[in-house]
């Protein structure tokens, strides 16, 4: 009877770690750089960085649903490796979504620079 406690208490903490990682919405829109004031540029690069601790957040939640699949003892060793292969995707893609999102904020704080100082 404990062990079936035990288990079924390791199936809800696996189940509740995969539940609670809820990746990030990024900022819906960048404002052009060629045309945006002052304000619009600085909401924006609020929104950049609230989504880069979103994503950093995500990542680590990942990590700790992960460290729970391996301590959970539900899993055998190929499925581990199957389930760190998945993770390492959505942490690599959660990565390149906030290094994209930089990038053409970047571009468009560049233009507002240059038309700022004309």
């Amino acid at each position: 009877m404990r062990s079936i406690l035990i288990a079924a208490l390791a199936t809800l903490a696996t189940a509740t770690a995969q539940a609670a990682c809820i990746y990030p919405r990024a900022p819906e829109q960048l404002p052009d750089g060629n045309t945006a004031s002052y304000d619009e540029m600085v909401a924006a690069q609020q929104a950049v960085r609230q989504f880069n601790e979103d994503i950093t957040a995500y990542n680590t939640c990942l990590d700790l649903e992960m460290k729970s699949f391996e301590e959970s003892g539900l899993y055998d060793e190929a499925r581990l490796t199957e389930l760190r292969a998945m993770q390492a995707k959505k942490n690599n893609s959660a990565v390149d979504e906030v290094e994209a999102i930089v990038s053409r904020f970047n571009e468009q704080l560049r233009a507002f620079k240059v038309r700022d100082k004309k």
